[in-house]
């Protein structure tokens, strides 16, 4: 959305034909053409059917769609086109219609969270990573708490993913959860305490204050904890502090 905003025109656009190989590195880059079929902003500045020409470096095949977004019209300066898969045009279509924040608008990206499109993957994480912890907390009842622990759980999450499915854990969990959160502070598997911070602070959301006795021990009397780690639970306890407001 963020790039979207910074744009004149953005359009979903087919390949209708590759530049021709060269191999003379002194020669001018060839450009792509492209046609547009949708658009998604900039009414009247492109129509339907035009023909762009950009620069391209995929080997993409004849027909498949792309995102080509430009700015500074009539002399349109295109972008590189993004591939888009059939979900990603859906995705796009329904991402220009959306209010600029609330409930609804978190709601659709959780949809997308961990899609097997990693573009649309990437784009729910990052929505959901700026949205202030106020609004992830008043659409508590529609957050996802089994799918969260699933995630928490799965060692192939990256820890920047991980930080966010322990805050929505630390929302909607319980002292069932507990456990679980303990067993992970308590590992010597990096893997398993990656995304310390949010761990840490997950299980002080859940256990409260009798939680800190167990992150004095492990992590900030222990003169045997990595400083990463000491780090982690002051951060943690930052948060606390400042977002939670404890």
């Amino acid at each position: 959305s963020e790039e979207l905003g910074t744009m004149d025109v953005a359009a979903i656009a087919t390949l209708v034909k590759l530049p021709p190989q060269s191999n003379n590195s002194g020669d001018e880059l060839q450009k792509a053409t492209f046609e547009v079929v949708q658009i998604l902003k900039g009414e009247g500045l492109v129509n339907a059917k035009d023909k762009i020409e950009t620069l391209y470096f995929g080997d993409g095949t004849v027909g498949k769609s792309f995102l080509v977004m430009g700015i500074s019209p009539p002399a349109t300066m295109w972008s590189t086109p993004l591939p888009l898969t059939d979900r990603g045009i859906k995705y796009l279509t329904q991402l220009v219609k959306l209010p600029k924040e609330g409930a609804e608008r978190l709601l659709f990206f959780q949809e997308y969270l961990e899609d097997s499109d990693e573009m649309l993957a990437r784009d729910a994480y990052d929505e959901f990573a700026k949205a202030p912890y106020a609004q992830l907390k008043a659409v508590k009842e529609k957050l996802r708490h089994e799918q969260a622990v699933a995630w928490i759980k799965n060692p192939e999450i990256p820890a920047s993913r991980r930080r966010l499915y322990l805050v929505i854990l630390g929302i909607t969990g319980t002292e069932q959860d507990l456990p679980m959160i303990e067993e992970f502070m308590t590992s010597s598997d990096r893997k398993a305490k990656s995304g310390l911070d949010a761990l840490i602070a997950c299980y002080l959301t859940l256990k409260g204050e009798s939680g800190l006795p167990l992150v004095e021990k492990l992590f900030l009397a222990n003169d045997k904890a990595d400083y990463a780690d000491t780090y982690a639970a002051i951060m943690a306890i930052r948060f606390h502090g400042s977002e939670g407001g404890v």
